[in-house]
């Protein structure tokens, strides 16, 4: 899917803490992944999707990146622009874009492969109609 089929599907600010940092004074790396976290379970639960292991089925995340174009630095407040497309049987493709408010610069862009599982059986499961008719 080219990035002209990409559908915004939420727009979420976030604001660094100060354990976000690491040792050289910016936000750590993996933090990244925790606000494009955060961006996903929100729009997952907007839709109506528990995250949560007593649900019979739900959202896992079976491949993931982040490319990084410039440090963020505490004070700040991350907005975080999350995007689909690609729905198939099981999953769906997100991305990410993350800015610092107040800044139009690109600090980071990544994205993330979810597919829905029975989390009894540990098998994939279906895509929710409900996901699915964001993307028809």
């Amino acid at each position: 899917m080219s990035e002209d089929n990409r559908k915004l599907l939420l727009e979420t600010r976030i604001p660094v803490r100060w354990g976000d940092m690491d040792a050289y004074g910016h936000v750590n790396n993996t933090i990244y992944f925790r606000y494009f976290e955060q961006a996903r379970v929100e729009w997952l639960e907007s839709q109506g999707s528990r995250v949560s292991p007593e649900e019979p089925v739900g959202p896992v995340i079976i491949n993931a990146s982040c490319t990084f174009y410039a440090p963020v630095n505490y004070p700040a407040t991350v907005i975080v622009k999350m995007y689909g497309g690609e729905p198939g049987r099981t999953s769906v493709m997100t991305w990410y874009e993350l800015f610092v408010e107040g800044e139009d610069r690109l600090y980071a862009d990544g994205a993330a492969k979810t597919v829905w599982m029975d989390t009894r059986t540990g098998k994939s499961s279906p895509l929710p109609d409900t996901i699915r008719l964001i993307f028809d």
